[in-house]
């Protein structure tokens, strides 16, 4: 079988970067990706038999574990009925069913193929219903690669250098307005101004795609009563939150309530879904119960359906949060005395199953603190830390997830891994 070196070599002969998605890349920490042959509860395997604690969870979906056998199960039942019908299936509707149930604010839905359809297709509605056209969105937000997000963004972008990229048109960026994250009085300000020509307000109501940050006291609150008071649409991109953060989402873990939602990752169980939806006088203004179009051939495919169903059953089940939030509580506390032993300035953010690694002396909660914290420290921590069998994200600007499978084992190896790795650079920073 070729080596990680090997087949990269190939790679990059046909793929762009060689790779498919930009956040595979290690180009931001330097070196080579790895190519995962297997995965299995909270564990990869590279090509050459290496085994990794995974934190990255295929970028989310992974709650449960990497190839839970309820999933897989479902999965394999469905495939026995076909790939692909074109036609309904009872699977779409049982998800409905099961995403309203958790989501209240949710009345109505349509399932789509991936979290950037979501999102495009939920602004299209937002400038539909209202009929104008300014969306507002957050300084190191990521809501997909449609040309309406790509200003200022986060995620692969950021980590890149390329918060506008080439392609997107100027016209276009000009009706996209970016705010700073957590920061109310701004969004206060640009209301007065434009709030009568403002479609939509998209956040990620737990930032994602800058690190880990997490609201301020009275932020989401102060985006709901804006919205509320101008006739706009808000709406939370909870594509990472989605069901990871609680059963019902970061609207639930904070008590808000969006007039749409967009989810993917999760409702897929690793197979590639997306879903937006909301109040159902919006949700009726799409085709073909309305008039703002938006289709899609795959949508509700069974077998997305299948794994995205036993997904949710699994989430559902009481204390699977509390497992999640005990899990993450003790990995970033556990990181967090490691670093300090080491005297190397670091902190964490987290929520239940999600959190950031921040090479910073004090708290970060905005994009601007994320963008000053130590880079260079966190390259020498990614490097060190695979070295160990352990693989976080390879960016300083990109979320770390957790799952039920990582166990109280999974945990103290990687405190073990830190411990050495945090000692590895306070040595060669003296």
């Amino acid at each position: 079988m070729s080596s990680n070196h090997t087949l990269f070599q190939r790679a990059c002969e046909l793929l762009p970067g060689g790779v498919n998605s930009p956040v595979r890349a290690f180009k931001s920490v330097g070196g080579e990706p790895f190519f995962t042959a297997r995965a299995d509860g909270p564990y990869l395997w590279d090509i050459e038999g290496n085994r990794y604690v995974d934190y990255v969870g295929s970028w989310g979906p992974m709650i449960a574990g990497h190839n839970h056998p309820m999933v897989r199960a479902a999965v394999e039942r469905a495939i026995g009925n076909g790939l692909s019908f074109g036609t309904p299936c009872a699977a779409e509707v049982m998800m409905a069913e099961a995403i309203t149930r958790l989501m209240p604010s949710i009345e109505m839905l349509r399932m789509v193929n991936s979290g950037t359809e979501a999102t495009m297709a939920a602004v299209r509605l937002a400038r539909g219903a209202t009929h104008r056209d300014i969306v507002v969105k957050f300084e190191g937000g990521y809501h997909g690669v449609g040309d309406s997000f790509l200003v200022k963004a986060g995620s692969g972008a950021l980590t890149f250098g390329v918060p506008s990229s080439p392609g997107v048109p100027k016209a276009l960026a000009d009706l996209t307005l970016t705010l700073p994250y957590n920061d109310a009085d701004a969004a206060r300000v640009l209301f007065a101004a434009r709030g009568d020509r403002i479609a939509c307000v998209i956040v990620e109501p737990i930032a994602g795609n800058m690190n880990c940050i997490p609201p301020h006291a009275g932020f989401l609150e102060a985006l709901r009563e804006l919205c509320s008071a101008h006739g706009a649409i808000l709406i939370f991109d909870e594509v990472m939150t989605g069901f990871r953060v609680a059963p019902g989402g970061a609207q639930q873990l904070y008590g808000i309530t969006p007039d749409l939602t967009t989810l993917g990752k999760i409702i897929g169980g690793g197979m590639p879904v997306g879903a937006y939806g909301g109040r159902r006088d919006l949700m009726q203004q799409i085709a073909p119960a309305g008039p703002i179009y938006q289709a899609g051939t795959l949508s509700g495919n069974p077998v997305a359906m299948a794994a995205g169903l036993a997904m949710l059953e699994l989430v559902a089940k009481p204390d699977f949060h509390a497992g999640l939030a005990r899990s993450t509580t003790a990995l970033c506390e556990g990181l967090e005395e490691a670093a300090r032993a080491a005297g190397v300035p670091f902190t964490t953010n987290h929520v239940p199953g999600m959190f950031g690694l921040f090479f910073s002396a004090g708290p970060v909660r905005s994009f601007s603190d994320a963008t000053t914290c130590d880079t260079t420290a966190f390259r020498r921590f990614f490097h060190a830390m695979l070295a160990r069998g352990v693989y976080f994200a390879p960016s300083a600007f990109e979320a770390g997830f957790i799952s039920s499978a990582h166990g109280d084992a999974e945990i103290e190896a990687t405190l073990d891994a830190a411990r050495a790795a945090f000692h590895q650079i306070a040595t060669a920073t003296s």
